[in-house]
């Protein structure tokens, strides 16, 4: 999660970002939208388009209103977009899930509703594969809420509350719970939250139909002790789970066994170089559309982990890449795995990078593009 000293920065920021018109996007250049996590007026949610061919990133829509939007999530119809809301994160009053409809393909958003997320520090959003169901992670909390969704995209009140409670081994980060971030297995049966407070993957059964989770055989799977697990997501074959560790600086692969949902630990691996003794958390970990690659964040030491995915799931690592800004706090991968996109949170930039498709080296690409505190990056593809 955030430190405290990044909240306050970001929170100070007033620039005021100036769209410049650019030429029609053509229509295989995929949507993306970037949150710009400030608090109003700079609280706002960028669409742009991305040309695959000259890797440029072109500005378009820009919805303000939208406070603090630290994450984005996407109907997987592509016709929904959920974000945060706070108009102050992580403070004493429970933020905000925020539904919006996308316009046409400009990336204008319509504004549906916005329900109560149940917590603080909200961090995370996840839709399943149906479209019935939208679920939040809440930091500070440490829990969870899922929410039906109507048939115009709306949200309706909380249908499951889960509140998680433990500790682990890092008295100042791991006293109480901390859910992070929560993702829906391939076959849409299961989610997973990982809970940086508990060295926890807590597995749920999902039922999209009432937005319900309860919780599943094996209640959780555990990651190293301290290791603070961040993000999770899994490998396009749908065999394996990769968990990002911020405390650890690591990568956790395990077997996924899609039949009971369970989680089988096979491997941890470093994000930083050996040797490396400075103060880094990792952020975000996203894998290449034929999952031969996967990359990972560390913020503090400002840069990109890259690894080549065997065959068996296991990472070997390439190659640790400068993120080309201050706190990479999310990643994109373009549709057809050849371009990936950096948000730096506190370096107000996204840096663009090409992925060589033979060996998974990132190549900066081009100037960085400012943005007022960008967390996240979704791209819709078409």
């Amino acid at each position: 999660m955030l430190r405290p000293a990044l909240f306050l920065l970001i929170a100070a920021l007033t620039t005021v970002m100036t769209v410049t018109p650019h030429s029609a996007a053509r229509a295989d250049d995929p949507l993306i939208f970037i949150s710009n996590f400030a608090p109003a007026p700079d609280g706002a949610i960028q669409a742009a388009t991305f040309d695959l061919q000259t890797g440029t990133l072109k500005l378009g829509v820009r919805t303000t209103g939208a406070e603090n939007p630290f994450f984005l999530a996407l109907s997987k119809d592509r016709k929904f977009l959920y974000s945060i809301y706070a108009k102050n994160f992580g403070g004493q009053e429970p933020e905000q899930v925020a539904a919006y409809s996308l316009t046409g393909r400009t990336g204008e958003l319509k504004l549906l509703n916005r329900v109560s997320s149940k917590g603080t520090a909200s961090c995370y959003l996840e839709t399943d594969a149906t479209g019935k169901t939208v679920m939040v992670a809440n930091y500070s909390t440490g829990n969870l809420a899922a929410y039906p969704v109507k048939t115009d995209g709306s949200l309706g009140e909380a249908a499951t509350f889960i509140q998680h409670a433990g500790s682990s081994v890092n008295p100042k980060r791991q006293k109480g719970p901390y859910a992070h971030c929560i993702v829906v297995s391939p076959d849409n049966r299961f989610a997973f939250a990982a809970d940086l407070g508990l060295d926890q993957i807590r597995g749920y059964q999902l039922d999209p139909t009432q937005a319900k989770l309860t919780p599943n055989v094996q209640p959780f799977a555990r990651t190293p002790p301290g290791s603070g697990p961040r993000h999770l997501t899994f490998h396009p074959n749908g065999q394996h789970l990769y968990a990002i560790n911020e405390l650890g600086n690591t990568v956790t692969m395990y077997n996924y066994v899609a039949e009971s949902g369970l989680l089988l630990e096979q491997q941890t691996i470093s994000t930083v170089p050996e040797g490396f003794d400075g103060e880094s958390y990792t952020a975000d970990v996203k894998l290449t559309p034929d999952g031969k690659f996967l990359y990972g964040t560390n913020r503090g030491h400002d840069s990109i982990a890259c690894y080549k995915v065997a065959a068996d799931g296991r990472l070997s690592l390439i190659k640790i890449e400068p993120s080309r800004g201050k706190g990479p706090q999310n990643l994109a991968i373009l549709p057809g795995g050849g371009w990936l996109l950096c948000a730096n949170m506190p370096g107000n930039n996204v840096a663009i990078f090409q992925i060589n498709p033979q060996t998974g080296e990132l190549k900066p690409h081009g100037d960085t593009v400012p943005q007022t505190g960008p967390s996240c990056l979704m791209v819709v593809d078409k």
